[in-house]
């Protein structure tokens, strides 16, 4: 089966699609950098410069609140946003370069439910994001 792009997620969740609303879930979709509104803006504005910034961001805030894309801050002041899927991953954020590195880790998820049953509690969910430097 097919992962189902946002654009697919907001037609089943009943969202009315814009032409607009199509251009910015599709940079999104297409997006591997966990770009900010101002960058998505951006882009959407190279291939349709009638776009606004008003628009962009009323678009991510509506998928935001609908569960479509992910926020994230990752410590540098500007909101981030990724495609929402059932895959979990972490993050490796490098602060010197600004690049976003997704991992998955199985030994790591596996240490997390030990020590939350280790501590009383079920895990059921959670957030790690690795803040990193080159090694010189």
């Amino acid at each position: 089966m097919m992962p189902q792009t946002i654009e697919q997620k907001c037609v089943e969740k009943g969202l009315k699609m814009t032409g607009q609303r199509r251009l910015i879930a599709k940079i999104i979709s297409e997006s591997k950098d966990h770009p900010d509104t101002e960058e998505v803006f951006r882009r959407a504005a190279e291939q349709d410069n009638s776009i606004g910034i008003a628009t962009v961001y009323r678009t991510i805030r509506l998928f935001e609140e609908h569960g479509i894309v992910e926020k994230h801050d990752f410590g540098d002041g500007r909101a981030r946003y990724e495609e929402a899927t059932d895959d979990h991953h972490d993050h490796i954020i490098n602060i010197k370069t600004g690049e976003i590195v997704e991992f998955f880790d199985k030994e790591i998820e596996e240490l997390q439910e030990k020590i939350a049953s280790k501590m009383g509690y079920r895990l059921v969910g959670h957030k790690m994001e690795l803040y990193v430097v080159p090694k010189e």
